[in-house]
Protein backbone atom coordinates (compact mmCIF):
# COMPACT_ATOMS: atom_id res chain seq x y z
CA UNK A 1 0.00 0.00 0.00
CA UNK A 2 3.11 2.15 -0.09
CA UNK A 3 3.17 3.98 -3.50
CA UNK A 4 6.85 5.25 -4.61
CA UNK A 5 6.81 7.56 -7.49
CA UNK A 6 8.82 10.35 -8.85
CA UNK A 7 7.50 13.63 -10.69
CA UNK A 8 8.57 15.57 -14.01
CA UNK A 9 7.82 18.45 -15.78
CA UNK A 10 7.09 16.90 -19.44
CA UNK A 11 9.08 19.53 -22.34
CA UNK A 12 7.12 18.69 -25.36
CA UNK A 13 4.45 16.38 -26.70
CA UNK A 14 6.76 14.03 -28.09
CA UNK A 15 5.28 11.10 -25.59
CA UNK A 16 2.06 11.35 -27.60
CA UNK A 17 3.25 9.43 -30.51
CA UNK A 18 4.88 6.60 -27.91
CA UNK A 19 1.61 6.21 -25.97
CA UNK A 20 -0.13 3.13 -26.13
CA UNK A 21 -2.91 3.51 -24.13
CA UNK A 22 -4.88 7.52 -22.98
CA UNK A 23 -8.07 7.86 -20.74
CA UNK A 24 -10.34 10.92 -20.21
CA UNK A 25 -9.83 11.30 -16.25
CA UNK A 26 -12.66 13.64 -13.73
CA UNK A 27 -11.77 13.68 -9.88
CA UNK A 28 -12.64 15.44 -6.80
CA UNK A 29 -11.07 15.62 -3.50
CA UNK A 30 -13.57 15.51 -0.27
CA UNK A 31 -10.16 16.53 1.77
CA UNK A 32 -7.20 17.90 0.30
CA UNK A 33 -5.39 18.05 3.55
CA UNK A 34 -1.25 17.55 2.37
CA UNK A 35 -1.10 14.52 5.40
CA UNK A 36 -4.51 12.77 3.78
CA UNK A 37 -6.17 13.25 0.73
CA UNK A 38 -9.32 11.99 -0.14
CA UNK A 39 -10.35 11.71 -3.71
CA UNK A 40 -12.84 10.29 -6.11
CA UNK A 41 -12.33 9.71 -10.02
CA UNK A 42 -14.22 8.55 -12.84
CA UNK A 43 -11.33 7.06 -15.19
CA UNK A 44 -13.19 6.08 -18.28
CA UNK A 45 -16.26 4.24 -17.83
CA UNK A 46 -14.72 3.11 -13.86
CA UNK A 47 -14.93 5.45 -10.65
CA UNK A 48 -12.34 5.07 -7.73
CA UNK A 49 -12.24 6.31 -4.18
CA UNK A 50 -8.68 7.08 -2.84
CA UNK A 51 -6.66 7.80 0.18
CA UNK A 52 -3.68 8.82 0.32
CA UNK A 53 -1.29 9.80 3.29
CA UNK A 54 1.49 12.14 3.84
CA UNK A 55 4.47 11.84 1.88
CA UNK A 56 7.83 10.69 3.20
CA UNK A 57 10.57 13.22 3.56
CA UNK A 58 12.39 13.26 0.09
CA UNK A 59 8.38 12.84 -1.41
CA UNK A 60 8.98 9.90 -3.10
CA UNK A 61 6.32 7.74 -1.44
CA UNK A 62 3.57 7.80 0.91
CA UNK A 63 0.21 5.41 1.71
CA UNK A 64 -2.04 4.68 -0.85
CA UNK A 65 -5.12 2.81 -0.37
CA UNK A 66 -7.45 2.39 -3.80
CA UNK A 67 -11.21 0.70 -4.31
CA UNK A 68 -13.11 0.27 -7.21
CA UNK A 69 -16.51 1.91 -6.37
CA UNK A 70 -19.68 2.18 -8.95
CA UNK A 71 -19.66 4.84 -11.32
CA UNK A 72 -23.09 6.45 -10.19
CA UNK A 73 -21.66 6.59 -6.52
CA UNK A 74 -18.43 8.55 -8.14
CA UNK A 75 -21.01 11.24 -9.82
CA UNK A 76 -23.02 11.70 -6.97
CA UNK A 77 -19.81 12.26 -4.29
CA UNK A 78 -18.49 14.70 -6.85
CA UNK A 79 -21.16 16.97 -5.85
CA UNK A 80 -19.33 16.97 -2.69
CA UNK A 81 -16.10 17.54 -3.04
CA UNK A 82 -14.32 20.92 -2.59
CA UNK A 83 -13.73 23.21 -5.73
CA UNK A 84 -11.52 22.74 -8.12
CA UNK A 85 -12.36 19.42 -10.15
CA UNK A 86 -9.47 18.06 -11.84
CA UNK A 87 -9.66 17.62 -15.71
CA UNK A 88 -6.82 15.79 -17.71
CA UNK A 89 -6.39 13.02 -20.49
CA UNK A 90 -3.59 10.49 -18.85
CA UNK A 91 -1.12 8.66 -21.55
CA UNK A 92 0.66 5.70 -20.53
CA UNK A 93 4.20 5.03 -22.65
CA UNK A 94 6.29 2.65 -21.88
CA UNK A 95 9.79 3.51 -21.74
CA UNK A 96 12.02 0.38 -20.94
CA UNK A 97 10.45 -1.95 -18.39
CA UNK A 98 8.57 1.38 -17.08
CA UNK A 99 5.43 2.90 -17.92
CA UNK A 100 5.55 6.65 -17.72
CA UNK A 101 1.70 8.16 -17.01
CA UNK A 102 1.42 11.31 -18.25
CA UNK A 103 -0.74 13.71 -17.50
CA UNK A 104 -2.16 16.86 -19.73
CA UNK A 105 -4.13 18.87 -17.41
CA UNK A 106 -7.71 21.44 -18.91
CA UNK A 107 -9.61 24.32 -17.29
CA UNK A 108 -7.58 25.81 -14.68
CA UNK A 109 -4.37 23.73 -15.14
CA UNK A 110 -4.19 24.05 -18.89
CA UNK A 111 -0.75 23.76 -20.09
CA UNK A 112 0.96 21.76 -17.73
CA UNK A 113 1.90 18.34 -18.59
CA UNK A 114 3.27 15.82 -15.53
CA UNK A 115 4.64 12.84 -15.96
CA UNK A 116 4.88 10.08 -13.55
CA UNK A 117 6.57 6.65 -12.85
CA UNK A 118 5.94 4.30 -9.79
CA UNK A 119 8.62 2.35 -9.33
CA UNK A 120 9.52 -1.00 -6.79
CA UNK A 121 12.18 1.24 -4.43
CA UNK A 122 13.75 4.45 -3.89
CA UNK A 123 16.58 3.93 -5.33
CA UNK A 124 15.73 2.37 -8.68
CA UNK A 125 16.74 3.34 -11.96
CA UNK A 126 14.72 4.09 -14.89
CA UNK A 127 15.38 5.32 -18.62
CA UNK A 128 14.75 8.69 -18.85
CA UNK A 129 12.71 9.55 -22.39
CA UNK A 130 13.90 12.66 -23.71
CA UNK A 131 10.44 14.71 -23.20
CA UNK A 132 11.19 14.19 -19.63
CA UNK A 133 11.86 17.69 -17.87
CA UNK A 134 13.07 18.62 -14.68
CA UNK A 135 11.94 16.83 -11.66
CA UNK A 136 9.44 17.94 -9.43
CA UNK A 137 8.87 15.26 -6.72
CA UNK A 138 8.10 15.68 -3.00
CA UNK A 139 6.62 19.11 -4.71
CA UNK A 140 3.65 19.83 -2.89
CA UNK A 141 2.19 22.49 -5.29
CA UNK A 142 2.23 19.72 -8.32
CA UNK A 143 0.03 17.04 -6.61
CA UNK A 144 -3.50 17.27 -8.11
CA UNK A 145 -4.73 17.93 -4.13
CA UNK A 146 -2.70 20.90 -4.86
CA UNK A 147 -3.52 21.45 -8.00
CA UNK A 148 -7.64 21.31 -7.41
CA UNK A 149 -7.00 24.42 -4.58
CA UNK A 150 -4.24 26.09 -6.39
CA UNK A 151 -4.41 25.92 -10.08
CA UNK A 152 -1.56 26.36 -12.87
CA UNK A 153 -3.01 28.75 -14.39
CA UNK A 154 -2.92 31.15 -10.79
CA UNK A 155 0.59 30.71 -10.55
CA UNK A 156 2.62 33.30 -10.33
CA UNK A 157 5.48 32.03 -12.44
CA UNK A 158 7.99 34.52 -12.10
CA UNK A 159 9.29 33.73 -8.73
CA UNK A 160 9.43 30.09 -7.44
CA UNK A 161 8.37 30.18 -3.76
CA UNK A 162 4.99 28.29 -4.67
Amino acid sequence: MIEIERKFLVTSNAFKTDAFKSTRITQGYLNSNKDRAVRVRIKGEQGFLTIKGASSKNGLSRFEWEKEIPLKEVEELLNLCEPGVIDKTRYEVKVGPHIFEVDTFYGDNEGLIIAEVELKNENETFEKPNWLGEEVSGQIKYYNSQLSNTPFNTWDTSCDNL
